[in-house]
């Protein structure tokens, strides 16, 4: 599907011909992590899954600012689109570029020297602390590239165009890999290999797709207008509200890698390894939460409410009849999804890794619905119900586990405190939208 509207047609068609290379996008920007999580489990030890693991949780939280930024504009550009006004959503692209790419040096400037800060807040074990402090020193210096990737493919999806950004990815992500084996097994270069490698395809999709769309739609970077700030207040607050909302659930994700830091490098592997397989197969109800999103700002854009009301019902039953499947799925074969990256000798971490799963995998349900939620309200431009929503959610989930870990229920206070946040969000999301 390339450049079109979700304002006309079969509405849940359209609505999945968009979100798959959306999922599958996704899907590609999640392998370069396991594939440095697959080849330091395996061919380094438990110590390295553990370092990388608890990285891709700090990194994941630096970066969901700027993608959350970049998300809200694309909220954004795809409202005028859906509205016919270009010339709009031009000036407001131009606007967004210089706002976000701002924040994105800033936070660069900030990590290379806070990184002890960082590592002793997390309370990373002494036994792998230079581990991952050598793995992020290197894995910082591609924030740039993440947002230049997150930033023009959001604003090709806005314009309906899903399919550009999965092509990057796909190339990018086999590079990786390729970059990935020959670093670590063959240089012996261990952990800073895998990082290096991440940074090259961070580099080539960022820069590949900024360069295809200057070349390919220069029409949309050129805006008559200079700036108004009228124009930027809007962006910022739409941006800061999205931005903060990816954040803070990262945050609430950050205080949980803290704790599950306490219980030792055991816990720290099983969880490693447990949030990237539980964050896979939910992955396609994220990414169909943020097609649809899209869909409805085009259509408020539009103005076609009836559409949007449609789409919602139709998207709920795809959403929570997918998240379903999974469930069961996750329940049959947990076991062996953990030994995709732990050695089958690893029989702790193995078990603790399984507990997790079957816990969270019995309500992916509700962060089903909750993804549709968050999209819902930032495609009507009130993407502070979207940051409320999120702080139910993550908030729910670190007070209980901080309240109850300590006591004789341990890790697993912190696993059952995850799906409970959820519900609650989902509860509170749902009754404001039959309110309003």
């Amino acid at each position: 599907m390339k450049n079109s509207k979700l304002t006309e047609g079969p509405i849940m068609k359209n609505m999945l011909l968009f979100a798959l290379p959306m999922m599958a996008g996704n899907l590609l920007q999640q392998i370069y992590n396991i594939a440095d999580m697959f080849i330091v489990g395996r061919f380094i030890g438990s110590g390295a899954l553990a370092a990388v693991g608890s990285a891709y949780t700090l990194m994941t939280f630096l970066t969901s600012l700027i993608i959350g930024l970049c998300m809200g504009s694309g909220a954004i550009f795809s409202k005028w689109y859906g509205a016919g006004k270009i010339e709009e959503m031009k000036q407001d692209i131009q606007l967004s570029f210089w706002f976000i790419g701002g924040v994105t040096i800033v936070i660069t400037l900030l990590v290379f020297p806070g990184t002890d800060i960082i590592l002793r807040l997390l309370c990373v074990p002494e036994d792998i602390y230079f581990l991952m402090r050598g793995y992020v020193k290197i894995i910082f210096a591609g924030i740039g590239f993440i947002f230049l990737y997150n930033f023009f493919a959001y604003l090709l999806r806005s314009i309906g165009n899903s399919v550009v950004p999965l092509y990057f990815l796909a190339a990018s992500s086999v590079l990786n890999i390729m970059l990935d084996l020959y670093f670590v097994i063959s240089l012996k270069w261990g952990i800073p290999g895998a990082a290096i490698a991440t940074v090259i395809f961070q580099g080539v999709s960022g820069i590949g797709i900024a360069i295809y769309t200057i070349c390919k739609r220069p029409d949309l970077l050129k805006a008559e207008q200079k700036f108004k700030w009228d124009r930027m207040k809007n962006i910022i607050k739409n941006d800061v509200f999205t931005g903060l909302q990816q954040s803070v659930m990262n945050f609430g994700i950050l205080m949980i890698q803290g704790l599950v830091n306490s219980f030792g490098t055991i816990i720290m592997a099983a969880f490693a390894a447990a949030v990237k397989i539980d964050t896979l197969v939910y992955m396609p109800a994220q990414e169909f939460g943020n097609a649809y999103s899209l869909f409805i700002s085009q259509n408020y854009g539009a103005k076609k409410k009836e559409r949007i009301h449609k789409g919602t019902k139709k998207a709920m039953l795809v959403s929570l009849t997918f998240c379903i499947f999974i469930s069961v799925f996750i329940w049959i074969f947990s076991a062996q999804l953990m030994r995709l990256f732990v050695d089958g000798t690893e029989t702790q971490i193995i078990l603790e890794g399984v507990r997790y799963l079957r816990i969270e995998g019995t309500f992916y349900f509700g962060i089903g619905c909750l993804f549709l939620l968050y999209g819902y309200y930032r495609g009507i431009q009130k993407a502070e119900m979207s940051f409320v929503l999120t702080i139910i959610s993550l908030g729910t989930r670190v007070l209980l586990a901080y309240l109850f870990a300590p006591t004789m229920l341990g890790v697993t206070a912190i696993w059952w405190a995850i799906p409970i946040g959820w519900l609650l969000a989902d509860i509170v999301g749902i009754l404001y939208y039959r309110r309003t």
